[in-house]
């Protein structure tokens, strides 16, 4: 028998016949009847997808997804080569180097981008400039900021914001990403160009989406671009090239 303090699950479940997601028929009331990116939302929130949420979600899963021979796809392409018989396990390797240095800083930005917004307007500038000279203090990467390839800027910066501002973001969020974009070429006197995933941040704020799974949605489409660079490994093999390559380039010194 539940007691009030047992542990639950709001999410799903299923007996012989049907199968339940917070509380809607998977079958009758949401296959056919939902994207994936509504139904990504709908699972985490337990609420229909907003219009706003749907752009936001829909543009976020595929400005992401892919990004070419990044250490990610590289992991999972030798992982594939070593271990064909386990696609799983060549897209887990992939998708395991996702953190603080590629593809995973949007939590991290989007709690940034929080502080900001709790201040009061006119405190804002300030506290971008803290947050800035905090981190150039320490010698540490801002998260969201700075690109290895991007070095102009993210293309994909300016239409993420596009499509959640023609959506009815209020634009808070992206207000004070140039806010700190502005502080931390200021405080560094670099050209730090601000990256998708402060973007990403800063829109699934606008979207009310928690700033803490915002990683979540980088990973849900990086998955999908894995297995797209798995499909190409099987008919295109880049694999044991990459690991001659490096073989070749990385000398062995006593």
């Amino acid at each position: 028998m539940y007691k009030k303090k047992d542990p639950v699950t709001r999410l799903c479940t299923s007996d012989v016949d049907n199968i339940w997601v917070r509380g809607r028929n998977l079958c009758d009331d949401l296959m056919g009847k939902m994207s994936f990116g509504e139904f990504v939302v709908f699972h985490f929130l337990g609420k229909d997808a907003t219009s706003l949420q749907k752009a936001v979600v829909d543009g976020v899963l595929v400005c992401i997804m892919e990004h070419g021979l990044t250490p990610s796809a590289i992991a999972s392409r030798v992982t594939y080569l070593g271990a064909p018989e386990s696609l799983q396990g060549a897209v887990a390797s992939g998708l395991l180097g996702a953190g603080s240095r590629f593809v995973g800083t949007a939590d991290q930005a989007a709690e940034l981008l929080k502080k900001i917004v709790n201040k009061p307007s006119e405190e804002r500038k300030k506290e971008a400039m803290d947050i800035a000279s905090q981190f150039n203090a320490s010698g540490k990467f801002l998260p969201g900021f700075g690109h290895p390839i991007h070095i102009n800027g993210d293309p994909r910066v300016k239409r993420l914001e596009s499509i959640a501002r023609s959506a009815g973001a209020k634009g808070e969020f992206l207000d004070a990403m140039y806010l700190l974009g502005d502080a931390i070429k200021e405080v560094s006197q670099k050209n730090i160009v601000i990256n998708v995933n402060a973007t990403i941040g800063a829109v699934l704020l606008e979207a009310d989406m928690p700033p803490s799974i915002a990683r979540g949605f980088n990973l849900i489409a990086r998955c999908a671009g894995l297995v797209g660079h798995i499909l190409e490994e099987q008919t295109e093999p880049a694999g044991y090239q990459i690991w001659k390559m490096v073989d070749e380039a990385i000398p062995y010194i006593e």
